[in-house]
């Protein structure tokens, strides 16, 4: 743990509670009602809530808090702590709610399409496979991929699939792999193999310490909302609003603060600052 990395305040580890009461916690958490059934229109309902509740953020990486993979420690952030995260924490911890209510998770790792088309790392983002009781799907659900589809997508789906975020389609790999193309541009390629989630802690290492890794260039704090999009990076605050992009910058740390207090929730007592892969190293 690093000692210069910002004391939040202090709250009861929500992993204490009784499990029908962390189920109630999180649905608060994301302002959901507990589904009558583990069936596609609640899957859905649960995605798009999360989505508008729970920032894609990567502030832990800057404050140089650890990554930790493991169920209690992604609940105790996400709804105890009341924070957000990047792919592995937001994914792992909404398996555990999906798993809870009735839903079927396997875990799935991708590798997304940088500049180029070139492939990124095995293991570069988590999605979720999702099985309902209605024996609709298998679906697709992400949380963690920031800007994209807003509903879950049909997993054996080949055909385009529209969603508020753009035109989807799953098209054939090789090596029995699919990718995911939005708006004909291929988004991941997705290993359909069942993986536990200490697996993806390679890859969150690497987002961590490696020079290429685009979550050590900047700080940044995302969600959807009713009307578009509201993102914090660095100093600049922009918001989308029925498809009209704002930005606003932001000229002092207090303005900062206030502006992840108030749309994204965020109580900090200090700035993130930018942290390179030589200042990981250095540690």
């Amino acid at each position: 743990m690093n000692p210069d990395a910002p004391q939040m305040p202090a709250v009861p580890a929500y992993t204490d509670l009784p499990v029908d009461a962390r189920v109630d916690a999180y649905l608060e958490r994301i302002g959901a009602a507990r589904p009558a059934r583990a069936d596609a229109a609640a899957l859905r309902e649960l995605q798009l809530r999360h989505l508008t509740a729970v920032p894609f953020e990567n502030l832990s990486v800057h404050y140089g808090e650890d990554i930790v993979l493991e169920e209690d420690a992604l609940l105790d952030k996400v709804v105890g702590a009341r924070r957000g995260g990047f792919c592995y924490e937001l994914n792992g911890a909404f398996a555990f709610l999906l798993r809870a209510l009735g839903f079927r998770v396997t875990l799935l790792q991708a590798r997304v399409f940088g500049e180029g088309g070139q492939l990124g790392i095995p293991y570069d983002h988590m999605a979720l496979r999702v099985e309902t009781e209605d024996d609709t799907g298998p679906w697709l659900a992400d949380v963690g991929f920031g800007d994209h589809a807003q509903r879950p997508l049909a997993l054996d789906d080949r055909t385009e699939q529209q969603d508020p975020g753009g035109v989807f389609r799953f098209r054939e790999a090789p090596q029995g792999d699919v990718d995911l193309l939005r708006d004909g541009s291929r988004e991941f390629r997705l290993d359909l193999r069942p993986r536990a989630l200490a697996e993806f802690r390679v890859g969150a290492w690497y987002h961590r310490t490696s020079p290429d890794s685009h979550f050590l260039r900047s700080v940044v704090c995302s969600r959807l909302t009713d009307e578009g999009r509201v993102t914090l990076s660095g100093r600049k605050l922009v918001t989308t609003v029925r498809g009209v992009r704002h930005e606003t910058p932001l000229a002092t740390d207090a303005e900062v603060l206030a502006a992840y207090r108030d749309h994204f929730g965020l109580l900090l007592e200090r700035l993130p600052e930018v942290r390179s892969a030589l200042h990981v190293r250095n540690e």
